[in-house]
């Protein structure tokens, strides 16, 4: 048997490794799924897909953000949801922000949101499937799945267990972090899952006194690698601290900012109609 690449669609091996995509619960609607990955971890991945709901959830749409970072889960607390999520017997219903942004996330599993989840790679990617199976979403027209960094168990459960339909890469404009996205576009595309585009978080931040544009890593590396792979730059964040002090704070609802609305409007336009039952 040649050495498996997990792309099972163009195999001609027979396997009993094969990825099943799994169904949601009968009880949930989920139209689009939008996964959010990074090479390497600190890059801010999970303000951004924090930013990105909001920003769908302000045209109206109802989103929804599965957490399948699960041993470094931060969404719950970035939108001030407290507390452990509830359920019966048709199963586990999903935790809701003021602004009704739906999530499901380890910490809500929790007594306490520091109690560590010290789990080995095949049960926590048991548990990211539960969350996609088992959980009650409703009706959702976009959901974010905050994928924990690199190219591990994780994203590879997600991207075969899950029908993704598009992927957001987050970067930062360090040369070392670039070189790493050029991995997790490269896992993208051994997936066969098309990359929306890149997103430059801490791009730069602009002085309180004099107003000028800092570049605080450098500029122009995502650029180069969005051009090599002919991919669309999708925004271009700048380290700001009432970003900070939001997520910090678990308002995330409450942002008023326009960095991702370039971002919303090419996930508006530019992925599939409803194909998840």
């Amino acid at each position: 048997m040649s050495e498996c690449n997990h792309n099972c669609a163009d195999c001609a091996e027979k396997c009993d490794e094969a990825p099943k995509t799994e169904k949601t619960h009968a009880l949930s609607n989920v139209k689009r799924v939008i996964a959010v990955v990074s090479g390497k971890g600190g890059v801010g991945k999970s303000a951004v897909t924090g930013m990105l709901a909001v920003a769908m959830r302000k045209k109206g749409y109802t989103c929804a953000i599965l957490d399948a970072d699960i041993t470094g889960a931060s969404v719950p607390k970035m939108f001030g949801v407290k507390g452990e999520v509830t359920g019966d017997g048709t199963g586990i219903f999903a935790a809701e922000s003021s602004s009704g942004i739906r999530m499901m996330s380890s910490n809500l599993l929790l007594e306490n949101e520091t109690d560590p989840v010290v789990w080995r790679g095949p049960i926590i990617a048991g548990m990211v499937k539960q969350f996609w199976t088992d959980v009650i979403w409703g009706d959702v027209d976009y959901m974010f799945v905050d994928c924990p960094p690199g190219t591990g168990d994780v994203p590879l459960t997600v991207f075969q267990s899950i029908k993704v339909d598009g992927i957001i890469v987050v970067t930062t404009p360090q040369e070392l972090v670039s070189m790493i996205v050029e991995k997790a576009v490269n896992m993208a595309n051994l997936m066969h899952i098309p990359v929306l585009g890149l997103a430059e978080n801490m791009s730069y931040v602009i002085c309180p006194d004099c107003g000028k544009k800092l570049d605080l890593f450098g500029s122009g590396k995502t650029e180069s690698i969005a051009k090599k792979f002919s991919l669309p730059l999708l925004a271009q964040i700048p380290y700001d601290a009432n970003v900070v002090a939001a997520c910090d704070g678990g308002k995330a609802d409450g942002l008023d900012v326009n960095y991702l609305d370039g971002a919303a409007d090419i996930i508006e336009s530019g992925l599939p109609a409803e194909r998840h039952k």
